[in-house]
């Protein structure tokens, strides 16, 4: 039987969520936890993420499969899963799905949040949750900006140097920014097809940028002609991203 699961996690303690090799990984705990649920099979069962979380990246909507060869209700396998996962992951909701669903390869889009504390000094309650920006902000700016950002654009220029992806080619199907007043934070959201590496987190970094004066207004479709990483200079922290929702 497969299962899709939706997995929550603070990303504070993990190295990302790919596994690697002597490092706390959330595929590593959760595949575990899998194999012990099924007894341990020989060969092991394998967990698959809709995509990786850098470390420090948080996720309330990450969505995983696997398969099981013993039968178990939604409901039992939701159970065994939080009974036994550390208190810095949940899961959310589990169900049963036909073996053509692939949480990676069945995607049709993906939402991420991003908070961006403002205020001179960093909120010691907010350093694992937030970015954080100490500069005087134009939120009005930042939203005629971010517009510029939709639609099939070539990322070049927002993708970190590690990738070894070649085509950079995505679509934003919706940007938007929005100020928390009460939390004295700035909230960005990015749903597209697809993500590149450290690609929303050098937005935000161009935005807050944008919103500081410290870049033209009008800067992102130079970005877009120009593909050069090194044009987009910053890369806002992990700790203030969030894997929200993905859609199939």
């Amino acid at each position: 039987m497969r299962y899709k699961i939706i997995l929550a996690y603070d990303g504070t303690n993990f190295a990302g969520f790919q596994m690697q090799p002597n490092q706390r990984t959330v595929e590593g705990v959760l595949k575990r936890i899998v194999n012990k649920i099924a007894k341990n099979p020989t060969p092991e069962i394998s967990v698959y993420g809709s995509g990786r979380t850098d470390a420090g990246v948080h996720a309330l909507g990450q969505v995983v499969h696997f398969d099981l060869s013993i039968e178990m209700t939604e409901r039992s396998m939701l159970h065994a899963l939080n009974s036994q996962l550390p208190l810095d992951m949940q899961v959310k909701k589990v169900e049963i799905v036909d073996e053509t669903f692939h949480a990676r390869f069945t995607t049709h889009g993906k939402k991420y949040q991003y908070r961006m504390a403002l205020g001179q000094f960093v909120d010691p309650f907010k350093r694992n949750y937030t970015g954080h920006w100490k500069f005087p902000i134009n939120i009005g700016l930042i939203q005629k900006a971010i517009k510029d950002l939709e639609g099939t654009h070539d990322f070049s220029s927002f993708v970190a140097s590690g990738s070894t992806v070649k085509d950079h080619v995505r679509t934003i199907y919706k940007a938007k920014v929005r100020e928390d007043k009460k939390q004295n934070e700035i909230v960005f959201e990015f749903y597209g097809n697809g993500f590149l590496y450290n690609m929303v987190r050098i937005m935000v970094a161009v935005l807050v940028e944008i919103g500081s004066k410290r870049r033209p207004a009008d800067d992102i479709p130079r970005l877009f002609e120009v593909k050069n990483r090194n044009q987009a200079r910053g890369t806002a922290p992990a700790s203030g991203l969030y894997l929200k929702e993905v859609d199939y």
